[in-house]
Order: structure tokens, then C-alpha cells, then sequence
């Protein structure tokens, strides 16, 4: 697409949405734009087909629920592009385009010699919307090799960068799910590959996974191989069943409240946090009240993964 872009290129109407969300849900978009560059945004913004109306910005379309047509404009990323901006004696830098398949982008840090993000192998979305819901998996989340980010801010239209304290990461969560919500587009990251790496394999399930493999001192791909051998028998293929990924958090409690459940539920997996709370497995609590594998009509939660939200078909 050419950068002199061109909104009445752009701009369409009434368009489904029922492939670009993973949950598969049917929904129409009264307008709709893929955008790949700040000028070809700057460019729908500005048209005043869409003054005033609400803004839906989309990846993957992965952890997304829509709950029926979208009145506004939806804007598909699709910035483009990967690569090594800086290094220094520590660590490489990495930026990638917002619109960047994320796991395509964690292999090839990998091949490329860059490790850091491996356990993060095989969450769906894209790279634009890994600070939003601050990803994470198996020991790691994704503000931990966060380095800064370049955002459009579609109130102002003024192109705006983010360093890790700007972004307020927390468990699940960030300034663009709270502040910020809606008002910015995720043009490229930045993360920070140190180049003493380590591996992350204290996750039960990677080190029974190697184990399994015979391998004692993994390489940063034996340890990406392990996360996908995981997730796969864990969770469903979108291209096969319709699934909105791990779309509950597990709850973060406080000592006290802790204390009181492990005297009910001697058996409640728990894993102590650095400020003294204690998180909580919500794949184990939805599974006590006997909603895993439970299904109301076409939607319910996977049977063998019960955090996820899955669609067996017709949901709407």
C-alpha cells in the first residue's frame, strides 16, 4: 500500500467481523480500515465519514468477545516489519510492527540467536497487542524484556512513545487496558533480549515437559519447543474450534484470604507473589464449581483447559 494513502481506499462498509475474531462470533463493523502505516491511519481519521464514531482497534482478534455489530470504525493493524535497532554490552533490542504475527516474531528471535521470549511461544495475537493484556505464560510475562513502544493516539492524531513505566504493567494489565483504554493504536515494540540468558523452567509443566525429553540444560528453542508441545495438548486450535484463548486471569489474593480458602481446599494450587499476595489457579476453581468441559448451548469452556472460552459452533 502506498503511504500517500487514500481514505476512499481505505474506508469500507458493513463489513463481517467473523473472521477476525478467534472466538468466531458472527459481527458486522459499520466501517472498517486495515492500516499499515501512520499515514494511511492518519488518512481514515481524518475522513469525516467517521467524526464521532466509536473506535474498535484489532489484532489477532484473539481474547476479543463481541457482543454483536460494532456501530463505529474498526481499524485492523497491520504494521509490518521486524528487526535489530540497537545492542549494546547487555542485551539486544528488537522492534517489531504492531500488526506482527507474535509467535512468527518469537521464532524468529530464536533462530535469529536473540532468546528471552521462548516461553511465550504459541500465545495468539499479535506483537501490538502483547503490552495491552502485558501477555504471559510459564514463568514469564512479557514486561520483563519490555523495552518502549511508538503509539498513535487517535484523540489527538499525535504519533507517541511509552517506556515500561509509562505502560503501568501489571498482572494482565497495563495503562492501555485502564487509562489509556481505546485511545491509542500500537504501531511497533521495543524489547530488551539480555545477552546472558537463562533459562525460564521452573513452571511445573515445561520441567516435566523436558524431562520427558531427556534434556537437563535446555537451548532457548528446546524451551520454545516445550511451551508449544504444552499448549498444544492444552488448548484448541482457533482454525478448529472456535476459542477466545485464556480468557480468565487467575485471581491474585492477599495472605489472609489465602489462609482461609487452603483450610477449605487443602489441594488449591497457589503460587506466592514478591509482595507477599498469593495468586490462585482459575483453571482449578472453574473445575471445582464443575464448569470445565461444561457447555450452555454452543458456548462453554474446554475440556481440557477449562480457562479457556470456547464456541462449538452458532454461538452468537
Amino acid at each position: 500500500m502506498s503511504h500517500a494513502a487514500n481514505a476512499i481506499d481505505l474506508l469500507r462498509q458493513d463489513v463481517s467481523l467473523d473472521n477476525l475474531n478467534t472466538l468466531r462470533l458472527p459481527a458486522r463493523a459499520a466501517w472498517f480500515a486495515v492500516v499499515d502505516h501512520v499515514d494511511a491511519l492518519r488518512a481514515v481519521l481524518e475522513d469525516p465519514r467517521i467524526a464521532g464514531l466509536p473506535r474498535l482497534v484489532i489484532g489477532g482478534g484473539s481474547n476479543l468477545v463481541l457482543t454483536g455489530d460494532f456501530p463505529g470504525l474498526v481499524l485492523h493493524v497491520a504494521f509490518h516489519g521486524r528487526s535489530r535497532v540497537q545492542e549494546d554490552a547487555e542485551a539486544f533490542y528488537i522492534r517489531a510492527g504492531g500488526g506482527e504475527n507474535w509467535h512468527d516474531f518469537v521464532r524468529w528471535t530464536l533462530e535469529m540467536g536473540w532468546p528471552g521470549l521462548e516461553n511465550l511461544s504459541l500465545i495468539p495475537g499479535t506483537v501490538g497487542a502483547a503490552p495491552v493484556q502485558n501477555i504471559g505464560a510459564y514463568g514469564l510475562e512479557m514486561a520483563e524484556h519490555f523495552y518502549s513502544l511508538r503509539a498513535y493516539d487517535l484523540e489527538t492524531g499525535k504519533t507517541v512513545g511509552f517506556d515500561k513505566r509509562d505502560c503501568a504493567f501489571g498482572y494482565r494489565d497495563s495503562f492501555f487496558k485502564q487509562a489509556g483504554k481505546g485511545q491509542y493504536l500500537i504501531a511497533a515494540v521495543t524489547f530488551r533480549l539480555p545477552k546472558a540468558w537463562k533459562a525460564v523452567t521452573g513452571y511445573a509443566d515445561v520441567a516435566k515437559e523436558l524431562d520427558a525429553q531427556g534434556i537437563s540444560s535446555p537451548t532457548p528453542l528446546q524451551v520454545s519447543d516445550a511451551v508449544i508441545a504444552i499448549r498444544r495438548r492444552k488448548l484448541p486450535d482457533p482454525a478448529e474450534i472456535g476459542n477466545a484463548g485464556s480468557f480468565f486471569k487467575n485471581p491474585v489474593v492477599d495472605a489472609d484470604t489465602y489462609a482461609r480458602l487452603v483450610v477449605q481446599h487443602p489441594g488449591l494450587p497457589h503460587y506466592p507473589q514478591a509482595d507477599g499476595r498469593v495468586k490462585l489457579a482459575a483453571d482449578w476453581l472453574i473445575d471445582q464449581t464443575g464448569w470445565k468441559g461444561r457447555r450452555l448451548g454452543p458456548v462453554g469452556c474446554y475440556d481440557r483447559q477449562a480457562l479457556v472460552l470456547v464456541n462449538h459452533g452458532g454461538a452468537t
